[in-house]
């Protein structure tokens, strides 16, 4: 980590990049290059330098632990739910998870993650359906418009698109592209980038079953700005129903920051991955009304994060959260994190009996254990009735 900080900092000083690099950055790194030098590089190496500055200065994906936890995270496949979750959990967090006996907010959403499924959570988080399942609730107005949605890489026509538009997945987070102008974008490398995120299944990187069985889609949206300015991310904490903390994200794309608020609009000094930063923050003037549609769509559920966006005075949907940063920010000050756990009242388990099966790698070396008992049983068997017989045989003798 200290040579890819040298590194960077060599490169920063020398003008080869020019930002630091948070996700959009990165992006706008692959798919659209904006500084010459950085071009000149060969492209092995340019894909290498990118992924080393990604790792160092994306701290939602990297939290502590980096490498490792890269690791575990790739062969999840071999652990059970519950396992990778104890294992991953301290990496992230800084204290031991206690699923049976959850007391903090992030151990009460691992144990939501593992206890709580229904089938209706699939429909809430997939990008597209969950424009159609808010619209009746709220009002189509309250929806940003949807240009297209594409079941394949194949299908993607950059020539039927407006010159703005923002495209993502409809079944994970953070793999987007935010076009401010068709004409000096790499098509090439958002096709690649979009083929790769059709092949991943969200749910292996932090289990959270609501992603599991969305299909792999691509969404198109309209490029939305308020007054120009890059659109603030207000997310409303939802307790059984009640909204309780708000959670106001900006400057996402450059230096992300985040200030939490409680919905009186008072400062909490809190902090949760990224810095607070010194940015006054006014009261919206739709407060009232994010709120008032935060509870109608958290009604009937111990936890959900709603999401919303202010354009032109105009409140708009953006998504709906079971499992807010997976259940892996680190909140600070730690009493925050216990008394908002000490909010969700957790409901009787509703669990998916295929998605609670143990792993495959322990099913296979338990079938082994059993063929191997069942050889034994039945060559011991073998064995006595053999000896049987030469008993007989010598009885007759």
């Amino acid at each position: 980590m200290f040579i890819l900080n040298f590194f960077y900092n060599f490169a920063y000083s020398k003008g080869i990049i020019i930002h630091k690099l948070h996700i959009y950055n990165y992006h706008r790194l692959v798919i659209q290059p904006i500084h010459k030098r950085f071009i000149a590089i060969p492209k092995i190496i340019r894909k290498v330098v990118i992924k080393c500055f990604y790792i160092i200065e994306h701290p939602r994906k990297y939290y502590r632990y980096t490498f490792l936890r890269m690791f575990i995270t790739r062969f999840s496949y071999l652990y059970s739910d519950r396992k990778f979750l104890e294992i991953m959990f301290p990496l992230c967090t800084g204290y031991k998870l206690d699923i049976d006996h959850p007391r903090t907010f992030n151990e009460k959403l691992q144990w939501l993650k593992l206890n709580y499924h229904k089938p209706e959570f699939t429909i809430m988080v997939d990008k597209a359906e969950a424009k159609k399942y808010v619209a009746k609730i709220i009002g189509e107005e309250h929806i940003i418009p949807t240009i297209k949605v594409y079941n394949t890489v194949d299908e993607i026509d950059f020539d039927s698109l407006p010159d703005q538009f923002v495209m993502k997945c409809t079944h994970d987070s953070g793999n987007l592209v935010i076009c401010t102008d068709k004409s000096i974008i790499n098509r090439k490398a958002i096709l690649n980038q979009f083929k790769k995120g059709l092949m991943y299944n969200f749910y292996n990187l932090g289990k959270e079953w609501v992603y599991k069985n969305v299909t792999p889609r691509i969404i198109v949206e309209k490029y939305m700005t308020d007054n120009g300015e890059e659109l603030k991310d207000y997310k409303i904490f939802n307790f059984g129903g009640e909204p309780r903390i708000i959670e106001v994200d900006y400057e996402r794309f450059k230096d992300h920051k985040r200030q939490f608020f409680t919905t009186e609009w008072n400062r909490i000094e809190a902090t949760c991955i990224y810095p607070s930063g010194e940015k006054v923050i006014e009261k919206p003037k739709q407060l009232e009304l994010m709120l008032e549609f935060a509870r109608k769509l958290s009604k009937g559920h111990p936890f959900i994060r709603t999401d919303f966006y202010i354009v032109n005075e105009n409140v708009y949907f953006g998504e709906l959260t079971f499992y807010h940063e997976s259940g892996y920010g680190q909140i600070q000050p730690f009493e925050l994190d216990l008394e908002m756990g000490s909010w969700i009242q957790l409901p009787d388990p509703i669990k998916d009996s295929k998605h609670n099966r143990i792993s495959f790698y322990k099913l296979s070396r338990n079938n082994k254990r059993n063929t191997k008992q069942e050889n034994k049983i039945t060559s011991s068997i073998k064995n006595k009735n053999v000896s049987m017989r030469h008993e007989r045989a010598n009885l007759l003798d």
